[in-house]
């Protein structure tokens, strides 16, 4: 930075693990956009990591949230937060519904109904639901499309459900167009009820309907969502999305996340930063949010 003399710069952190340089950079404004309750994860040291977000936040001169579930808990630690949801592809996405983008391959050729889902396949997805709900529907597909990070073994047996690996952003409209029903299976942890699913947008942009476990951000968007809060229901619920339905119901859904692209989403972040570039400017020797850690 002192090589190409970097004037007049920002620094933005999108996790708190490198939050202790926030500030300390001679940076004209600190950004932390937070998209999730990064001390839940699993496997991390919660306590540290915990110390390190609230650090952050203090420290930060804007402050975005993406999940509805903490923005209150940020505001109280900096007054300079404000919610910032996810955007989507809503052009790509609605591919799915284009007679001329084709099913893959691998989807070709699976019974109908096919449950579908899209995304990293982790500790936080609830292979029991997929499984307990495969072996009460034999004659259903379940598509599994993404990376496999959690234990799958409660899968054996089950010849109905199909996992295909992680494949390419770009292809994700192609298999969503072989889903009669697409799936959210959290488990109900911390992790869960302070996330906003990305694949949320996605999927309603694609007009498919969708069946989700409950959290603050599925529950903004249940006219468009069925939300199922245990097995016996979420299978309920699937059954239901399969029954016929109004014409206009997958058109309501691509409605629904239309307006929220991304592009969408970057112009009314960067309006805000403009904003407290330009109050900072204004008034240089404005008091930093100190922290006491």
């Amino acid at each position: 930075m002192k090589r190409i003399e970097c004037r007049g710069w920002i620094s933005w952190f999108v996790v708190p693990h490198l939050g202790l340089m926030a500030g300390r950079l001679g940076e004209r404004l600190c950004v932390y956009y937070c998209v999730d309750d990064y001390a839940a994860h699993p496997g991390v040291d919660e306590a540290v990591v915990a110390r390190l977000d609230r650090y952050l936040t203090r420290r930060a001169g804007q402050v975005f949230v993406a999940p509805p579930a903490i923005l209150e808990a940020k505001r109280a630690l900096n007054p300079h937060t404000e919610f910032s949801p996810h955007g989507v592809d809503a052009s790509l996405f609605g591919r799915a519904r284009d007679p001329a983008t084709r099913i893959p391959e691998a989807a070709v050729g699976l019974p109908h109904p096919v449950i579908g889902f899209f995304g990293l396949v982790a500790d936080w997805i609830d292979v029991e639901l997929i499984a307990f709900m495969a072996r009460a529907r034999p004659a259903w597909s379940f598509l599994l499309v993404g990376h496999v990070y959690a234990a799958t073994s409660a899968f054996v047996g089950c010849r109905n459900v199909v996992m295909v690996g992680a494949q390419p952003y770009e292809s994700l409209p192609n298999w969503a167009k072989s889903f009669d029903v697409a799936i959210i299976p959290y488990r109900d942890t911390r992790q869960v009820r302070h996330a906003n699913p990305l694949k949320l947008r996605e999927y309603l942009a694609t007009g498919c309907p969708v069946v989700a476990t409950p959290n603050p951000e599925v529950e903004r968007f249940r006219e468009w969502v069925r939300i199922a809060r245990n097995p016996q229901e979420f299978l309920e619920q699937v059954e239901a999305a399969l029954a016929a339905e109004p014409a206009t119901a997958a058109e309501a859904r691509m409605a629904a996340v239309g307006s929220m692209t991304w592009d969408a989403r970057v112009r009314a972040v960067l309006d805000v930063v403009s904003a407290r570039v330009t109050e900072k400017a204004a008034d240089p020797l404005e008091s930093r949010i100190d922290t006491d850690e």
